[in-house]
């Protein structure tokens, strides 16, 4: 029985890796949309193919690639798509470094995560869980409010 080649539509995980040492041929990992992550494993056996496919393609690439589902032969095997042939519809946007004209930042301390604004001083502190610890005048106050929030979370039996 015949089977038909399937198009999928989907933006490239990460980097492609040859599948051999040769690179002659190539694999990588599709999230496939409009199906909610489903991430794809795909390998290229054409060697010309697979040269395009390792030298040419960035993560975030959005691709449309054709080739015929293999599903696996034991448990422990992932369905792969065999692909016959691939075309880039849209390439990921090139990243030149940080922006130069950050407005804010979200950075973690331990089990803290403070928002520091580019406008003001002031330093909003929060729990990884999402629960407010307070405001900090300024960065250098920071370790002042989590030690009296440690301390009220102590005498709590928290």
């Amino acid at each position: 029985m015949d089977t038909a080649p399937i198009a999928l539509d989907g933006f490239l995980e990460e980097a492609t890796v040859p599948g051999d040492l040769h690179g002659s041929t190539a694999r990588f990992r599709l999230t496939v949309s409009p199906i909610d992550e489903l991430i794809l494993p795909c390998g290229v056996t054409d060697p010309a193919l697979a040269l395009a496919v390792i030298h040419d393609l960035a993560p975030g690439d959005k691709l449309r690639v054709t080739g015929y589902l293999r599903l696996p032969r034991t448990p422990d095997e992932p369905v792969w798509l065999a692909v016959t042939s691939l075309a880039v519809l849209e390439t990921a946007p090139l990243l030149t470094g940080p922006a130069t004209d950050a407005t804010a930042v979200l950075e973690r301390f331990g089990p803290y995560l403070c928002y520091f604004d580019a406008d003001t001083p002031v330093v909003e502190v929060f729990t990884e869980t999402g629960q407010p610890v307070g405001t900090a005048p300024d960065t250098d106050k920071i370790g002042a409010l989590l030690d009296a929030f440690e301390e009220r979370q102590a005498a709590a039996g928290e």
